[in-house]
């Protein structure tokens, strides 16, 4: 285990300084929790430093054997290393891989002493650190794009059920026109495939990193060089290749030790798909109120102080994790103005930033699965709620066709007079027209009744939802 710079008196007790998510329950106890602990960072550094013994023998760098004892050590420090011990130690050089390699060679030679001097041979810290960290984010992103899915397939059967079912459309708070159920589900649905979509395109371009001190794997050439070998040109794109491979990330074109791309590209669809989940939190939210009811949570939590209450809390913690993913981002974002071969302080401020949001996205994602899983609504307060207004929500309709018959200037005349009228009296809209000689003369009672339901001026929407679930 490698010395420390710190005195005993300097300790704190582990199970004190340990971070157990008591302030972020939208991530605690999750499977992206467990995909992002120290103890998984730990083990992909140590997959990364396999990797890269591996990587060197395939390309004739290092023995087969001296790899394979190196990769078997490293399989065995994950269950043995003190993370809290490398965190600490990790205050000394500024990471935690250095602490780590000198934990790992150790751990090697207890093996076989001659496979020590491949461990961690011609790479930097950053090397390491970055390729476990694209490592963890993959892996984390396989849990966060499950539930995705689970969370479209859900809404694709709130889409088809609620095709027709109308309901307010709502504009700057107000009533608009009427829309239906099936079609807000849909777009939500729409914003859940557009962030598994950009996630997995994300995923998928992941790369190792592989560069050495200064990006130009010149130690790897030096080490052939010192074993006799002769000059390999290619040997830095066949290196990266090979490692690209052993660690199942995609092959860089370049180190990209002060080329942030992929942190960014991270960055941005973590906040892309937060946003996206906290547009379906915010909208139940809003629907789920009481004076308006209609959607509730299948199960939602309980007050401390009010027994009658029935939280939206998969919401409020989805809503939560949206508002903090796009700022954690745009630290992730401001890292890409990185200076020289290898900055001080931009790569270092991107490691907990990274974290959190992988840790909230992943909680939003959870909760939005389990949320649209369970969702209940009320069709019946959706129709109430558009006749509040006792049919001014179609007056847009109104407008349109009265104004076919008696000409639009007329038409606008008469529905400003009815419509004061109803919003006074509280009369419904049918009604107030049919008083009105204008309307009475163009329109029969039963076609008054049926221009001013509302269920029945929702447009196209039921053919954009059959459109909107064509997409797969």
């Amino acid at each position: 285990m490698p010395s420390t710079d710190h005195g005993p008196a300097d300790l704190p007790d582990p199970d004190e300084a340990a971070d157990t998510g008591l302030l972020s329950p939208v991530r605690a106890g999750g499977a992206v929790e467990r995909a992002t602990a120290d103890t998984a960072y730990l083990r992909a550094m140590l997959d990364a430093e396999a990797a890269l013994a591996h990587a060197q023998a395939d390309t004739g760098l290092a023995p087969a054997a001296a790899a394979r004892t190196v990769a078997t050590a490293a399989a065995e420090a994950a269950g043995t290393l003190d993370v809290r011990e490398l965190a600490l130690s990790a205050r000394w050089g500024g990471n935690p891989v250095i602490p780590l390699v000198r934990a790992l060679t150790a751990a090697v030679a207890g093996h076989d002493p001659a496979a020590a001097p491949y461990v961690h041979r011609g790479a930097t810290s950053q090397d390491v650190l970055d390729t476990a960290t694209m490592l963890v984010a993959s892996r984390a992103l396989g849990h966060v794009l499950a539930d995705l899915d689970r969370a479209a397939g859900a809404l694709a059967r709130l889409a088809a059920a609620h095709r027709d079912t109308p309901m307010p459309g709502r504009t700057l708070t107000q009533h608009a026109v009427p829309t239906t159920f099936g079609l807000k589900a849909a777009g939500w649905r729409s914003l859940v495939l557009d962030a598994r979509d950009r996630l997995a395109a994300v995923r998928d371009t992941l790369p190792a990193q592989l560069g050495g001190a200064g990006g130009t794997l010149a130690a790897f050439h030096a080490f052939a060089e010192g074993d006799a070998q002769p000059p390999r040109p290619d040997l830095g794109p066949a290196l990266l290749a090979a490692y690209a491979r052993r660690t199942g990330l995609a092959e860089p074109l370049l180190p990209w030790h002060t080329l942030r791309t992929p942190v960014a590209d991270l960055a941005g669809a973590l906040a892309l798909t937060a946003g996206a989940l906290g547009k379906i939190a915010a909208d139940v939210l809003v629907l789920n109120r009481t004076e308006i009811g209609e959607v509730a949570e299948g199960s939602g939590g309980g007050s401390s102080a009010m027994p009658h209450k029935a939280n939206p809390v998969r919401a409020t913690l989805a809503a939560a994790a949206a508002r903090q993913v796009p700022a954690l981002a745009a630290i992730l974002h401001g890292s890409l103005v990185a200076e020289d071969e290898r900055p001080a302080g931009a790569w270092h401020a991107e490691w907990q930033p990274l974290r959190e949001a992988l840790r909230c996205t992943g909680g939003a994602a959870h909760a939005v699965a389990e949320l649209t899983e369970e969702l209940r609504t009320a069709p019946d307060r959706m129709a109430r709620n558009l006749a509040a207004t006792g049919g001014l929500v179609v007056s847009e309709r109104l407008a349109a066709v009265l104004a076919g018959r008696i000409g639009r200037e007329k038409a606008r005349e008469v529905l400003d007079d009815v419509s004061r009228q109803v919003a006074r009296e509280g009369a419904d809209l049918a009604t107030a027209l049919a008083s009105r000689d204008e309307a009475a003369a163009a329109f029969s009672p039963g076609e008054l009744r049926d221009l001013t339901s509302p269920a029945h001026y929702t447009g196209s929407a039921a053919a954009l939802v059959d459109r909107a679930l064509a997409r797969r």
